[in-house]
């Protein structure tokens, strides 16, 4: 009976939803903290919190009371007004960045597309209106964002192209400067690249970025999608890559004065309940006036509203601080299993909860090698079958995305997990 009611949801998304996803054969039925049953009845520890969405685990029951809260005052109301929510959610944000304002949007996508909007705004006059963006980049499955992504693979079937974007090495300042042409007006970087094999901006990237934006008079922007709100283990990857020794301050006066002109966000930000933004410096903020963006559902009391409680939930229970403890144990027992298992695995990297191991070619691992699947999809199939839930990222590197409140004993079942499946390919 319940494997039947597997095949009538996969059924149902075959006759009446786009099939533009290459999905798992799961279907959930409901989840619990760190945990996640399908309708079979089978558990998983999630590792992927949903692609780093879930950042306080499934059906938080302060989410749940946040919701059914503001829901019994008010869901909706347009941006042609004013809501509380959205200006204290819009307060605690740049309290923790630097004086700016936000604007907020339903998605990643939507945050990056106010960005280049952004900045196409501050070259209009003089004519400059390209970014330049990293190779094995990710900012989106829009026109622009795709454009805007460093990844063939995403533009194909799409051209003409939205022109304005080129891309460049990562981690390359001389790269960047060498790029740099009449037309360019913004750089824009993640600063750890998500979907690219989590890849993170080193000390000397950022601020030689930094540096050169100001010498050019070009605009900085961040997409903190995936790697922001806390999930490097500070509120943004760049305050933490920026650190001083031992996760003091910064070390030096060009790493303190560090400031994007622009950052966005989503994912994280709501818990799981859509909600993005993006940040503007305070210097830059009034480029967009009225009239010139704009979204339906951007800031809704009731999404604000639960951005707010995560943000509470975070800080009350140092959920930073939980990040990058258990995201430095699971890092270090993943880099024992590399130096074990070195047939099987290449290397591991990241920070906090923003974690890759990276695989060896496939056909250096006989039980993949026949196979067309790419090893970290047939990885991560296997990690399924075990009970664990991770994501691809590109052909060799397995993410590791979990809830921000993930504790060291959810990280040892999943570190014996992810042990037993290498030690059976090795």
């Amino acid at each position: 009976m319940v494997h039947n009611q597997f095949n009538e949801v996969r059924e149902l998304f075959a006759r009446y939803v786009v099939p533009s996803y290459g999905r798992f054969d799961i279907a959930f039925s409901h989840g619990a903290g760190n945990h996640v049953w399908d309708v079979t009845g089978k558990r998983y520890l999630d590792l992927g919190g949903g692609i780093a969405v879930c950042s306080l685990g499934h059906s938080n029951p302060e989410i749940t009371e946040a919701l059914i809260e503001q829901s019994r005052r008010l869901v909706h109301v347009s941006n042609l007004y004013y809501n509380e929510p959205q200006g204290r959610l819009a307060q605690r944000l740049a309290a923790k960045i630097a004086p700016g304002k936000l604007f907020f949007c339903n998605s990643g996508a939507e945050a990056n597309e106010g960005l280049y909007k952004l900045a196409r705004r501050f070259g209009h006059e003089q004519g400059r209106f390209e970014i330049l963006t990293a190779i094995n980049s990710f900012h989106g499955r829009t026109l622009a964002g795709i454009a805007a992504t460093g990844q063939e693979k995403v533009k194909k079937g799409f051209g003409p192209a939205v022109p304005g974007f080129r891309h460049i090495p990562f981690n390359d300042i001389e790269a960047a400067r060498n790029a740099i042409s009449p037309s360019t007006i913004a750089i824009l970087i993640e600063g750890i690249q998500g979907e690219g094999g989590i890849t993170p901006a080193t000390r000397e990237y950022l601020l030689g970025l930094r540096a050169l934006c100001d010498e050019k008079q070009m605009l900085l922007l961040m997409d903190a999608v995936q790697c922001g709100h806390f999930r490097s283990g500070r509120f943004q990857s760049f305050q933490r890559i920026l650190e001083g020794p031992h996760g003091g301050s910064p070390a030096t006066p060009e790493a303190v004065a560090f400031l994007p002109d622009g950052i966005s966000m989503a994912k994280s930000l709501g818990g799981g309940f859509p909600i993005g933004a993006f940040w503007v410096r305070d210097c830059h903020a009034g480029l967009l006036g009225p009239g010139t963006h704009a979204t339906t559902y951007g800031g809704t009391p009731l999404g604000c509203a639960v951005a707010l409680k995560v943000l509470d939930v975070i800080e009350r229970d140092g959920l930073a601080e939980n990040t990058r403890t258990v995201g430095e144990f699971f890092r270090h027992e993943l880099q024992r299993l590399v130096e074990t298992y070195p047939s099987v695995l290449q290397s591991v990297r990241g920070l906090g909860f923003i974690i890759g191991l990276e695989l060896q070619d496939k056909n250096r691992i006989p039980t993949f090698a026949s196979s067309d699947k790419a090893s970290s999809l047939q990885f991560v199939n296997r990690l399924h079958e075990a009970g664990l839930l991770s994501i691809p990222s590109g052909t060799q590197v397995v993410r590791f995305l979990p809830a921000l409140n993930l504790p060291k004993v959810h990280a040892e079942e999943g570190l014996e997990i992810i042990e037993r499946s290498v030690r059976a390919l090795a």
